[in-house]
């Protein structure tokens, strides 16, 4: 009676020899691949053992979730000339095999799941196929493509009694994962506290609890510290302001006729006028980051550096926005260099004005490099533009049909960004127009009704004379 278990026990591993015997045996698996770069070679490689004879291979891609599977490549053993049909059920002998799929130019869109599925045919009988699969993902990374360093909520003006808060906007995109954005200034990497939500407009300053560290040592050279002095002692001495203005009510020179156009008056002046808000330590930096995806798989990655600048100390700092990526082999920047205006190019067409001429003034430039981008004003000195305006925004001051009266006067432009403001005045001369007779025209510069009935009269004359 004790045989009989072990009788069972040895009927069942028979069975189970004489099953495997029959059915054969198949294990897949695709060796394992790193994250790969956009742009290079990418060849996926199946193994897979069995002691059975192979039927077919094929390798799919996985999209939409699993839902959808794209067959890239198949192998059919049924119409392979280089296949063996020799079969041999008396031998048992393991064959290992290895199919390869090669990308010679992996994109992003080529990032995701890929399977590789192996059919062998039954021991027992050739109606039956057994299959096994094996899997992988496929991590396709990309560089970031672009890089840039913005100004937030410009044109601004410059604040001379209130500290404001100033942004910096590092742009990133065409990255793939989302790359590290940092800040740097004058080459020293920032310490920033992280923000999740953007500062309110109106919350004034930001302050943060960590101790201030001074700024002198790297942003101050020697020019810069006298200068600042020097605009102290003036304060304390009750002196006059260092942004002059020129006198009002200038009378045109009799001989202004004979000379050009414009006049450049040489006073260019950038304020310096620091109250005494403005701080010589070092400011808290605040660091806020946002990522959109992109419809290629890309991730745009905008860096947001926030803090209340400091234009005594500010003005000229070089900060740089860097990036670091697993697919760069070394970090991606860009640079901006905080400047004031300074010293605006006027340029003025026609450049030889005459009355009832439309005349535009135009800012060609600076003398430097601006960063960020400066707003302009333009005013009339002494009197209201010629649309009866005190002021006008714009790069470009357009007056129309100039009459006489605008001989002489002079136009002040206005230039300015959060590190400074600077003024440049052109005096505007206007020629007669043989084609409109003196004292026909209006206020607005355009015929009134006396030059009209004189250019009738004088028409009609003409016509008199030919007849």
């Amino acid at each position: 009676m004790r045989a009989a278990p072990s009788l069972h026990r040895c009927v069942c591993l028979l069975l189970a020899a004489i099953l495997d015997l029959a059915c054969g045996y198949l294990t897949v698996n695709i060796e394992p691949l790193p994250p790969v770069v956009a742009g290079d070679a990418v060849t996926l490689k199946c193994n897979f053992k069995t002691d059975g004879r192979m039927r077919e291979i094929v390798w799919y891609r996985v999209t939409d979730g699993g839902t959808i599977k794209q067959k890239i490549f198949t192998f059919d053993a049924m119409f392979s000339t280089n296949y063996s049909h020799m079969e041999n059920y008396r031998k048992r002998e393991d064959l290992v095999y290895q199919s390869t799929v090669r990308l010679p130019e992996v994109r992003i869109s080529d990032n995701g799941p890929y399977e590789c599925h192996v059919g062998i045919y039954d021991r027992a009988t050739r109606e039956k196929v057994v299959l096994a699969s094996g899997n992988i993902f496929l991590n396709v990374m990309a560089p970031p493509t672009s890089i840039e360093v913005v100004a937030a909520d410009t044109p601004a003006p410059f604040s001379r009694y209130q500290a404001q808060n100033f942004t910096l906007v590092c742009i990133v995109s065409g990255g793939k994962p989302a790359p590290m954005v940092y800040f740097k200034r004058d080459g020293e990497p920032i310490d920033a506290v992280p923000l999740s939500e953007p500062p309110a407009a109106s919350s004034g300053p930001l302050q943060d609890s960590r101790p201030f560290r001074s700024l002198l040592h790297r942003d101050l050279d020697d020019t810069k510290m006298q200068k600042s002095l020097s605009l102290l002692d003036a304060e304390n001495r009750g002196g006059p302001p260092y942004t002059e203005r020129p006198s009002r009510g200038l009378t045109p020179d009799p001989n202004i006729l004979l000379q050009p156009t414009t006049e450049n008056i040489p006073e260019t002046v950038v304020s310096r006028e620091f109250p005494r808000w403005v701080h010589s330590a070092e400011p808290t930096y605040f660091l806020r980051h946002s990522r959109t995806p992109s419809s290629d798989g890309t991730v745009e990655v905008r860096a947001l550096l926030t803090w209340t600048l400091n234009p005594q100390i500010d003005n000229e700092a070089l900060f740089s926005c860097e990036v670091k990526h697993p697919a760069l082999s070394m970090p991606m920047q860009a640079e901006v260099t905080l400047v004031a205006p300074k010293g605006p190019k006027i340029v003025m067409t026609p450049s030889r004005a005459r009355v009832g001429d439309t005349v535009r003034i135009l800012v060609h430039g600076f003398q430097n490099e601006v960063f960020p981008e400066p707003m302009f004003t333009w005013t009339r000195v002494g009197s209201r533009l010629l649309d009866g305006s005190a002021e006008f925004d714009g790069k470009e001051l357009v007056l129309e049909r100039v009459p006489a009266e605008l001989n002489g006067s002079m136009y002040r432009c206005t230039a300015q960004n959060p590190l400074g403001s600077t003024d440049t005045h052109t005096r505007l001369i206007v020629f007669e127009n043989p084609n409109i007779p003196r004292g026909t025209e209006d206020s607005n510069g355009s015929i009134g009704p006396t030059g009209a009935r004189l250019t009738l009269v004088l028409a009609l004359t003409v016509i008199l004379e030919l007849t």
